[in-house]
């Protein structure tokens, strides 16, 4: 890839990135694992401590937008960072000491999911500075690549870190990473310019700003719709996925976790395939295509059966995959380019902060539907929600963005 080979900045970047996602994955399963073992939680308590991972960006997601706008991007980038290693690393300290608890580990994934909000935020912002917005297709497309493929192998290997170590050590994976993304960081040479003092500050005022352009901006609200309804489908989806194939479908355990690899070596290869699709097809229009191939492509997965049917599910899985991550991508890109820098901080918050909101709902609507309706009739309702969401890539307005683009670059 050119980027990482003739931009040394943005090649720190890349290289923080990756162990910093591994290190994320390996968070993910241990801390859960951790505490349904050690501390014998149930599960409404392991289910609240993903849940307050999460829940920073809802709380805090729209004033970190603001203040990001208001300071240089890289110190807060190195500091959430930091902040996210010193606070996990006290689980496998207690754990060593003997006091470990489980209110201990609730404010662990508080304090961690708020330094990651500050983070998704900021990098979000800063990226456009530190590649220019000419090259924002590449930059996302290897940013992406990374999260692709420590999705996909991160759970297989921290499953074996956890069981070599143990889940509170295996902590100290998820310490390192962050601290080797902090140092990386710390070694980006460009100096980013101080931002001048406003006259007046208002948060509120700043956050309305931010959702203004968001919703008024043809295609960055479109694009931000689009993408807070595919999250609300696909997290009805995910709900009841695994009960869809163990249950209706009658595949093992095992057969499931082999087809799980479908999925993100579809990512891995939209991240890897997205700048040259943008290039040939243009980068509106990329969006605009990856979204109904997406669509189409989830209409596969409620035909998967035993035997042959079961390609329904593999090819469906692996292109709605690919097409997230072209759109992803894409789509990240052209609201970098189309938003003022001033601007960027919020923009990215407020879009982070309606599509996760979805999420919850999504799970709740995906269990009740699964219950009334059945595994397969529900994976039908979040299919066709999901292709239907491409609707909001339409409109011609938007579909004129691709000169607004053409005059930022």
């Amino acid at each position: 890839m050119g980027l990482l080979r003739d931009h040394p900045d943005f090649r720190r970047l890349w290289v923080g990135d990756v162990l910093s996602k591994a290190g994320s994955q390996v968070l993910l399963l241990a801390v859960p694992v951790l505490a349904a073992t050690t501390l014998d939680a149930s599960t409404w308590q392991v289910g609240l401590l993903s849940a307050l991972a999460g829940l920073p960006y809802l709380l805090f997601g729209l004033p970190i937008g603001a203040w990001s706008d208001r300071v240089r991007r890289r110190p807060v980038l190195v500091a959430a960072d930091a902040a996210r290693a010193v606070a996990l690393a006290w689980i496998p300290l207690a754990a060593l000491i003997g006091v470990l608890a489980i209110e201990q580990l609730y404010a662990v994934q508080f304090v961690a999911g708020t330094a990651a909000a500050v983070f998704d935020v900021s990098l979000g912002a800063y990226l456009p500075f530190l590649v220019g917005r000419g090259r924002l297709v590449e930059a996302n497309g290897a940013l992406e690549a990374n999260r692709a493929v420590t999705f996909t192998l991160g759970p297989g290997l921290a499953g074996q870190l956890v069981a070599w170590l143990g889940a509170a050590t295996a902590v100290v994976a998820s310490v390192a990473g962050f601290l080797w993304s902090a140092l990386w960081l710390g070694l980006i040479r460009s100096a980013e310019p101080v931002r001048p003092p406003a006259p007046s500050r208002h948060l509120g005022r700043e956050i309305r700003e931010g959702i203004r352009l968001t919703l008024g901006q043809p295609f960055i609200r479109a694009t931000t719709l689009h993408a807070t309804s595919v999250v609300l489908f696909l997290s009805m989806r995910y709900a009841i996925e695994t009960l869809f194939l163990l249950r209706t479908v009658g595949l093992s355990p095992s057969t499931i976790g082999l087809l799980m690899v479908g999925p993100g070596v579809g990512s891995v290869a939209g991240a890897a395939t997205a700048a040259r699709i943008a290039r040939r097809a243009g980068r509106v229009r990329a969006v605009l295509l990856a979204g109904l191939v997406m669509g189409a492509a989830g209409l596969l997965i409620p035909l998967a059966a035993d035997g042959a049917r079961l390609a329904c599910y593999v090819v469906g899985a692996a292109v709605v995959s690919f097409s997230i991550a072209v759109t992803n991508v894409t789509a990240a890109s052209l609201r970098q380019v189309l938003c003022p820098d001033e601007l960027l901080g919020r923009m990215n918050a407020t879009s982070r902060f309606l599509a996760w909101a979805t999420l919850p709902l999504g799970g709740i609507a995906g269990g009740a539907l699964g219950t009334v309706l059945g595994l397969r009739a529900a994976l039908w309702v979040a299919a066709a929600g999901a292709a239907a969401s491409a609707f909001w890539l339409l409109s011609a307005r938007v579909m004129r963005a691709r000169d607004l683009a053409a005059e930022a670059d």
